[in-house]
């Protein structure tokens, strides 16, 4: 992939720096970043939402963000209807009245299209935005996000919207960012006759005739084949149905979700060309989601999203996931406070708000500002109570604000640079977990174990070590980079993945594939050849037989005992690979590890599910063979980073932890001098130096 640099310069005018972001896969203009946004500062705010506000409550709140610290703001998002309350009708006099306060309050804004959910006038005088059920059933829009983004007045209607929106408030000076489509990702796909006519459309560009459609969907099987294009129906997305066709079904609603928002991007570029579009996008969503990581780079400017970590692996994943290869920071639009049915807990906040800048992060935005009185959020508790009482979570945003303001001084946000790249894939994540009903589904009976906690599974060991990390989708992005390449339960490899897999172990770099990778082509269909699919040379096996052992499985490297929780394994026929650990408790004591060279590189294949003590095994050997470093040692529960010859240390537990370090350290935040043993609170934090 051909990568734009990022061009940093300073200048002074008027007392305003300015950064270029890096420009995207298809030339995406590069933003021309003002008002604020530039190096070494970091933001706390919130979202808020003044469609509940009055003018009076609006004044208060702000004098209350403003004692704070706060510094910017998220608004505008899931209100269309307050700003064009009939079709063409557009009111900006409140959020004007609203948007003038922060200004003058120093409070910036990054200002949501609020695409979704569409108004109800929309649905009325075009029900072709209303959704229809896979069973044939029209639905209202009964909650937020029911409505057909592939509806043609629904796509015009919001590209209008968008227009008028950013063109109203393209020079308003508390302006600072553009957000599309809150959470676009959690929308539904649709079953109508209309959608089935663009769905085939979007088959025929893709297969251009029915011969190669018919191969693409394995069609001969069970009297499916496709005579006529009329033949065609949409697949069901919660099955029953062959997988080839719902993964396809899949990728439909994912290029419509991306259209419109690279049709949102271009009226943004073309308005507000200065402004960076900073998106809470969920694109991992379970109920459609979207192949953001093949197309972030087109609407992307700052890597955004909704931050509510239930634990530190799979949420730091999360993160990773949204980042890419993005050099610009993360932003938390959204961010933990209190939840649904849930207050808050004291010091929770402010831990995963350092816990943030471990990642990466640049902001923290509180979800929400206010306790909402009414909607399906009544009971998801904000910084201030339902009567306006502020409760303590302001003081605690408060107290991170003013931290944040010192921590900014000291090099954070900080610029990771990963040496180390873990592969991820929408389109293998929906191949490997089709919704068809068991009786149907051979695939539930294979791949048991989620995607997800393949990769977490795989992640945890080198997280836990402090590491700074990356996750990528192996078909998009440019690989030479990285020292090592982790592709953990990859169970789909297009074309794509297997010649970059192939060019970058030929290249120089070390490559760990685990079990249940590479066994189905681009099409969903198993490979035809031997196992990995397209990659036996480069791992010099192939794997084809697969068992389950009655007990876990014990593992030998040498005079090391490896005991893992896994009992699945693949037999791993060797040809130019070598076995480097063994199962030691089945007969025959089969290959557990393989290594093979190939070309300038190595290639390493684990006949288990990505296993934590396995892989920490692995790890172990190649970190010290690529002369990669680990991070400062922390117990179970602990993360740190250095950052400027400080090191920033997070207690995510609800224990207290130890940390130990050789001779004696200043504590910034406890301001004591700490001899050998850091001793960390409940959710404590500490920055040493």
């Amino acid at each position: 992939m051909k990568r734009n640099l990022i061009m940093l310069f300073a200048t002074v005018f008027f007392g305003i720096c300015s950064l270029i972001v890096e420009a995207g896969e298809n030339n995406k203009t590069p933003v021309l970043l003002d008002g604020g946004l530039f190096e070494g500062e970091l933001f706390v705010g919130t979202c808020y939402q003044p469609v509940d506000r009055t003018l009076k409550q609006v004044h208060t709140d702000i004098g209350l963000m403003k004692n704070s610290g706060f510094k910017v703001v998220r608004m505008g998002d899931l209100s269309w209807d307050y700003f064009e309350k009939e079709e063409g009708v557009f009111t900006f006099e409140h959020f004007d009245k609203v948007m003038d306060e922060m200004h003058e309050n120093g409070i910036k804004v990054i200002l949501d299209i609020a695409g979704l959910p569409a108004p109800l006038w929309l649905h009325r005088k075009y029900p072709g935005a209303n959704l229809v059920a896979q069973n044939g059933t029209v639905l209202h829009p009964a909650e937020r996000y029911m409505v057909n983004i592939s509806d043609p007045d629904y796509r015009r209607l919001v590209k209008k919207y968008a227009d008028t929106l950013t063109k109203h408030y393209a020079k308003h000076p508390a302006l600072i960012a553009i957000g599309f489509d809150n959470e676009i990702g959690n929308g539904f796909m649709s079953y109508s006759t209309a959608d089935r006519e663009r769905f085939i459309d979007w088959l025929k560009k893709r297969y251009g005739d029915l011969d190669n459609l018919n191969k693409a969907w394995a069609s001969q099987r069970w009297s499916r084949q496709l005579s006529s294009w009329d033949d065609i129906q949409l697949p069901y997305g919660d099955g029953p149905g062959p997988f080839e066709r719902n993964l396809d079904l899949r990728r439909y609603w994912s290029q419509v979700t991306i259209d419109v928002l690279n049709d949102l991007e271009i009226i943004r570029n073309k308005n507000i060309p200065n402004k960076p579009a900073i998106s809470n996008l969920w694109d991992s969503s379970e109920r459609k989601g979207f192949d953001y990581l093949s197309s972030y780079k087109n609407y992307v400017d700052f890597p955004a999203m909704g931050f509510y970590p239930g634990e530190p692996i799979g949420s730091s994943f999360d993160v990773l996931m949204t980042k890419g290869t993005l050099k610009t920071p993360m932003w938390f639009v959204e961010f933990t406070a209190g939840g649904g049915g849930y207050y808050g807990t004291k010091g929770r906040s402010r831990m995963w708000a350092y816990f943030g800048l471990l990642m990466g992060a640049q902001s923290v935005m509180a979800w929400t500002f206010n306790s909402h009185l009414g909607g399906e959020e009544q009971a998801l508790f904000g910084l201030l109570d339902h009567d306006d009482t502020p409760s303590w979570k302001l003081g605690e945003f408060a107290k991170i604000a003013e931290e944040f303001k010192i921590l900014q001084t000291m090099g954070f946000p900080r610029k990771p640079k990963p040496e180390i790249a873990f592969s991820y894939s929408f389109e293998s994540r929906m191949a490997s977990s089709p919704k068809s009903p068991s009786d149907s589904n051979s695939l539930k009976h294979y791949y048991t174990i989620p995607y997800m906690t393949h990769k977490h599974n795989a992640y945890a060991p080198l997280f836990k070590s402090n590491m700074d990390l990356a996750v990528v989708n192996i078909s998009h992005e440019d690989l030479s980079g990285y020292q090592l390449l982790i592709v953990a339960g990859e169970y789909l490899l297009d074309k794509a993945a297997i010649n970059a897999i192939r060019q970058y172990v030929q290249n120089g770099g070390t490559v760990v594939m685990t079990a249940f990778s590479g066994k189905v082509n681009e099409h969903n269909q198993w490979f035809d050849t031997p196992l990995p699919g397209g990659l036996t040379n480069v791992f010099g096996l192939r794997t084809r037989e697969f068992y389950r052992s009655e007990q876990p499985l014990i593992g030998k490297k040498n005079k090391l005992t490896i005991e893992t929780a896994s009992s699945f394994y693949e037999i791993l026929e060797m040809n130019t690979a070598k076995a480097i650990a063994r199962i030691s408790n089945v007969e025959g004591n089969p290959p557990l590890i393989t290594e093979n060279s190939f070309g300038k590189g190595k290639a390493y294949y684990v006949a288990t599910p990505s296993d934590p003590a396995v892989m920490s095994v692995l790890y172990g050997d190649l970190l010290s063979q690529l002369e990669i470093p680990v991070g400062p040692k922390t117990p179970d529960g602990v993360f740190a980073r250095e950052v400027n010859g400080k090191t920033l240390f997070v207690n995510t537990t609800t224990t207290v932890k130890e940390v130990a370090f050789e001779g004696k350290k200043k504590g910034y935040f406890s301001n004591r001098l700490i001899h050998k043993k850091l001793v960390l609170e409940p959710y404590g934090v500490e920055l040493l130096e």
